[in-house]
């Protein structure tokens, strides 16, 4: 790219990390509109499938396809506008006909899209919802009047409701799940500008995506409880155990390095669920910040109705990975308080087996030295015969010697000369050993 100036080179993602400001843009709709949104859970082939069915749509309507490692994309088709986009674990649909019928769920947006591409959409459904924006005139709406009129739209169920978008807009659900499977929303537009209706539903849908999300991990929590438990009193009674005074600590530590390592598994298979649980409640939370509620009387808002319901869960979740974390580090402070008393133990045993092996070799010394004086004696004694026997030849032959006398006098050179030869042989074996 030529620049007007002389600057170093583009970074190779500058332009990609620039635009990224103005990814997944809100749908600019048309009001009166009805929207239907459905929420995958895909595993990694089918969010390389997901793609290729995409672009059949496109071909059928003669739309431009996503690009190969596009992760969103947004066109119109003949009778409908689609948004798709596709983040971690899941990805979302939503379809948008600009119309509204006199019931704003009778005929939902849904209903538009080829039912032969729908079938063969892959994944499994964690959210289906229908909304519909009208006005307050399309539905008689009177907000002083009693609000329970509109439970006719929910199947009669209660409502939950509030003011939006600075008093643009009012928002109602019951967040249940009706007889078609989809949950639904109703807005009363009461001056909504075309950007503004597009953020609101994707805001709304959003909310129903993040909190069920958010929710994945709570029926794991739920069957972790039992599990940490017993490993909270296993642990109990191995420390129990340490305090007392005939206890095994080979055995306790054995116990204890299979406890850390149970407890590590359910916090390595788990910790993703409970981390991506505590990311979609912040997520839901900013959303719900994002619709600036103004409170209706007489009805719940929506974020007091998740708060309260949605909050408890999460602290669950939250609390179970948090009790397991701390679990994991006591296991880790008690392996390595039985590991210094085995090693420890050790230490002592190493220290009476060196002292034993010191008092053995200077025994074996003393005796050395001991065998040494008596082999000093026998050689002398053998020495000093075999000079008895050469003198007495000597005298046999006619030498004037005395055997007697000689054999009494060779002893004390003989004690001599065998002490310098053991101190030399000494020295050698010292020497020897300094050099290895």
């Amino acid at each position: 790219m030529t620049t007007l100036f002389p600057i170093p080179e583009n970074h190779p993602q500058r332009f990609v990390l620039h635009n990224e400001v103005h990814a997944r843009a809100p749908v600019v709709l048309n009001l009166p509109v009805r929207a239907s949104h459905l929420a995958l859970l895909l595993s990694s082939d089918e969010k390389m499938q997901e793609r290729q069915h995409l672009a059949k749509l496109c071909e059928r309507f003669g739309v431009t396809p996503p690009e190969k490692d596009a992760d969103h994309f947004s066109a119109t088709f003949n009778s409908f506008q689609i948004r798709w986009e596709q983040h971690g674990e899941f990805s979302t649909y939503s379809f948008y006909v600009q119309d509204t019928p006199r019931d704003p769920f009778t005929d939902p947006a849904l209903k538009k899209v080829p039912v032969d591409w729908m079938s063969q959409l892959r994944g499994q459904v964690i959210v289906a919802a229908h909304a519909s924006i009208v006005s307050a005139a399309d539905i008689d709406y009177d907000e002083s009047a009693d609000l329970g009129t509109l439970s006719a739209y929910f199947a009669d169920n209660p409502v939950v409701g509030s003011k939006v978008t600075g008093g643009a807009a009012s928002v109602f659900t019951d967040f249940r799940v009706h007889v078609d499977g989809f949950s639904r929303f109703l807005i009363i537009n009461h001056g909504l500008r075309t950007a503004q209706a597009g953020r609101l539903l994707q805001r709304l849908f959003e909310i129903e995506v993040y909190r069920v999300m958010a929710l994945l991990a709570f029926p794991i929590a739920r069957k972790l409880y039992p599990a940490l438990n017993k490993s909270d009193r296993q642990l109990y009674t191995i420390t129990n155990a340490m305090t007392l005074p005939d206890n095994n600590d080979g055995k306790l530590l054995d116990e204890l390095t299979t406890l850390a390592a149970e407890v590590e598994n359910y916090i390595s298979s788990n910790h993703f669920r409970f981390a991506a649980a505590s990311a979609y409640y912040q997520l839901v939370e900013q959303r719900v910040n994002d619709l600036r509620e103004v409170r209706i009387q007489g009805i719940q808002t929506l974020g007091e109705f998740i708060k309260r319901r949605l909050e408890p869960a999460v602290n669950t979740c939250e609390s179970v990975s948090r009790r397991f974390t701390q679990l994991s580090e006591r296991v880790s402070n008690a392996s390595q308080l039985l590991r210094t008393r085995v090693d420890s133990l050790i230490e002592r045993q190493n220290q009476a087996l060196l002292s034993s092996m010191a008092l053995r070799a200077k025994m074996q010394l003393r005796m050395q030295q001991m065998v040494e004086g008596i082999s000093m004696v026998a050689i002398t004694y053998y020495a000093a015969s075999l000079t008895g026997k050469i003198a007495e030849a000597l005298h046999a032959v006619g030498w004037k010697v005395n055997p007697e006398i000689v054999e009494g006098v060779s002893i004390p050179f003989i004690l001599i000369i065998i002490a310098i030869g053991i101190k030399r042989i000494h020295k050698i074996i010292a020497s020897t050993t300094d050099h290895h």
